[in-house]
């Protein structure tokens, strides 16, 4: 059984004539005769009465019109469906994304993006960089915003938006808008994120590159979002390396403080994450090239892989 047959079947039952069914198909009478007869012998039941006043469905017949109706019907809303997502009128799109893109770049984006793509539903899975990548891999997320791009075989990185990384200190800090050095940060305890963030792996990295030895820092804490470090360090029990995305309020507003580190700076992009063995949806094509022109300061398309 197969599509065309049902189709040719139920413009022969609902017309009531084998060349009427045929005139709707553009084709031969015999050709229907044999598509009818196939299915027929397929189903091992007759399916029309050939009388004088034409082609009558039997109570079989009747049976797989409703059913033929439905499924025909589906066959067409599937075409739709596709039409409309390919061009966005009704699409959804799931990304992922770490602390802290999915807490301050992509909220940003949001409005614009719904204004260019106005059909566009967007479903958030946030959690650290490493998670996203398993959700994009395991496919519940199709694209993906890290905090750093990762070793990891099969996806594509694209860098956008820039970051900086600063040390944050609890208010009244004897530190607070002093200039120190490397050599001073074994002298506090240390608010760390933990394995798989981005922000950790940037910091790391930076330290090491710099010649500092991470064994010297004492961890006080492992906390699994910016904001419990963010907390943790207003509480004073420590000091931290956060994004100043995620801290510019409570800076302005004397909650935290900062210092410079004279001969350390770290700096990030932010990346688009997505599989190189799957082909982008045209939403996700749209959020990725709204958040290249949002955020990056060179035009970039991401297109199909």
């Amino acid at each position: 059984m197969n599509l065309k047959q049902l189709e040719i079947f139920l413009a022969v039952a609902e017309s009531g004539s084998f060349s009427r069914g045929a005139e709707a198909n553009f084709i031969t009478q015999s050709t229907v005769s044999q598509h009818v007869s196939a299915l027929e012998k397929e189903l091992g039941i007759r399916l029309l009465d050939r009388t004088s006043k034409g082609a009558l469905p039997t109570a079989a017949g009747n049976i797989l019109v409703r059913h033929a109706r439905r499924l025909l019907a589906d066959t067409r809303e599937i075409y739709a469906a596709l039409d409309r997502f390919k061009g966005l009128a009704d699409a959804s799109l799931t990304v992922g994304a770490s602390n802290i893109p999915g807490q301050y770049l992509i909220p940003d984006a949001l409005p614009a993006i719904y204004q260019k793509v106005p059909g566009l539903t967007i479903t958030l899975l946030q959690g650290d960089s490493y998670q996203t990548l398993e959700r994009i891999l395991q496919g519940e997320a199709e694209i993906g915003v890290v905090g750093c791009p990762f070793n990891e075989e099969g996806f594509s990185f694209t860098p956008i938006g820039k970051d900086e990384i600063r040390l944050i200190l609890p208010h009244g800090h004897r530190w607070a808008g002093q200039r120190i050095f490397k050599r001073n940060l074994p002298e506090e305890p240390f608010i760390l994120r933990e394995p798989g963030s981005g922000t950790g792996k940037t910091v790391v990295d930076a330290l090491c590159d710099g010649g500092f030895n991470l064994e010297q820092l004492r961890p006080r804490a492992y906390l699994g979002s910016n904001e419990a470090v963010k907390n943790a360090v207003a509480g004073g029990l420590g000091v931290a390396f956060l994004s100043t995305l995620s801290v510019h309020k409570e800076l302005e507003r004397g909650e935290v403080a900062t210092a410079t580190i004279v001969d350390l700076q770290i700096s990030r992009l932010f990346h688009l994450a997505y599989r190189t063995d799957r082909e982008l949806s045209p939403a996700a094509r749209a959020f990725a090239n709204m958040m290249i022109g949002r955020f990056s300061d060179r035009e970039r398309q991401v297109s199909a892989p």
